[in-house]
């Protein structure tokens, strides 16, 4: 295994924005626990529906906070990469860290991408870690409490997921047994009236299939239940508009990501041309990418994913500008309960926090991995009042769902 601490990098050897404490002259005794010193930060991968990359901070305290970042490979090398940049640094700073590690990282590509989402997952480790530190709960770190409870929506799958009929069977059920008021749909699905699914062009039989959907799912659902729908960046801008404008009769929530994340230009002028709210933002890394979206308001609601664009100050900086154009934030959110709950934190101090995505409702051990209990009732997630996240790892289960070849990390 690579060393890599001894790996040479001359950007972040000569960078000039160096934000160490000890460049900083940051030397005042804080006093107490407050002058807790990092130790080391160490990583395990959990193989649930997602492969969630779980991100441990230890501190000479022997209090340890637990973050995640963004599913799949290259976050667990990127963290290793960074960990001599943050062992012996005070865990309290965590604005300045987060700048320190995105300047030293500069050279590898912290603009966005595997590096933001490795930072976002030390990010959040630190906040559970300060809030264990100053014994309060993580959303008291960033700006206190609008609601007590985040509302959860759930992202449904069936076995048939071109199957309008089927498609309403799975909301009805998700609904009227486990009580979500809120569920969206994959309509980025084969009709059988391709003829290219490279060139994103939607036919008119194609969209007439999508809107078949869309119908069956939201007369099922009626009033109880608000109903979007997510498109995974499949469409050109003609294609979206059309199936846009087609959806207007139906009382959709939200069209999730139309078209490819990278042209912000195209993105509003889809928005723009329909009645039919756009969500667009966990392609869109931290609040500069973001800012590109809000202020041509290019989109009615954002959704960033917080362990993937920069973590939970970062995420509540985003809010803040969408809040500047009274856009509602709807996370969107794959991880395991670390990253959620971190997500649920940042919704209950956001004014505009619309909902929160939970996509494991097929994954009968989700909750296992700690050892909290009842994390979403109803559709809604209530905010611990525990010092950090509020939760505790079950070692022993996520070591029984590791990774194959990967290995636990230390107990705190």
């Amino acid at each position: 295994m690579v060393d890599y601490e001894k790996l040479r990098d001359p950007n972040a050897e000569y960078t000039m924005r160096d934000l160490s404490a000890e460049t900083m002259d940051i030397t005042n005794s804080r006093g107490g626990v407050r002058d807790a010193e990092i130790t080391d930060v160490q990583t395990t991968m959990v193989d649930g529906n997602y492969p969630w990359i779980l991100v441990r901070v230890y501190t000479d305290a022997g209090v340890v906070g637990t973050g995640e970042s963004y599913w799949g490979g290259g976050d667990t090398a990127i963290i290793e990469r960074m960990k001599p940049f943050v062992v012996g640094e005070n865990p309290l700073d965590i604005d300045r860290l987060y700048e320190h590690l995105v300047q030293k990282m500069s050279g590898e590509g912290s603009v966005s991408g595997k590096v933001i989402s490795a930072i976002s997952g030390i990010e959040i480790a630190l906040h559970d870690l300060a809030g264990k530190l100053l014994d309060v709960p993580a959303y008291q770190l960033v700006g206190g409490k609008y609601r007590d409870e985040v509302r959860v929506y759930c992202d449904l799958h069936t076995e048939n997921e071109a199957d309008p009929q089927a498609c309403a069977a799975e909301g009805e059920r998700v609904v009227e047994d486990l009580g979500y008021d809120a569920i969206k749909f994959d309509l980025d699905v084969p009709s059988g009236h391709e003829k290219d699914r490279a060139n994103r062009h939607l036919r008119g039989p194609e969209i007439d299939h999508k809107v078949e959907i869309v119908k069956e799912v939201c007369e099922t659902v009626g009033d109880r239940a608000d109903v979007a729908f997510d498109c995974h960046w499949s469409f050109t801008g003609g294609s979206a508009k059309r199936l846009a404008e087609a959806l207007e009769p139906y009382d959709v929530w939200w069209l999730e990501d139309p078209i490819p994340p990278e042209n912000h230009d195209v993105q509003e002028t889809v928005t723009k041309s329909t009645t039919t709210p756009i969500a667009v933002g966990e392609n869109v890394y931290r609040k500069f990418g973001q800012r590109t979206l809000l202020e041509p308001q290019a989109v009615d609601i954002v959704a960033p994913d917080l362990p993937r664009v920069g973590g939970m100050r970062e995420t509540r900086k985003i809010a803040d500008i969408a809040d500047m154009y009274y856009i509602p934030v709807a996370m969107h959110n794959v991880s395991s309960p670390i990253g959620t709950m971190a997500s649920a934190h940042v919704g209950a101090a956001i004014p505009n926090s619309l909902a929160l995505e939970y996509h494991s409702y097929e994954l009968g051990w989700w909750e296992d991995l700690v050892e909290e209990d009842d994390l979403i009732e109803e559709g809604r997630m209530e905010i611990p009042e525990e010092p950090g996240l509020g939760l505790t790892l079950d070692l022993d289960a996520v070591e029984r769902h590791m990774v194959d070849g990967e290995t636990l990390f230390d107990e705190a």
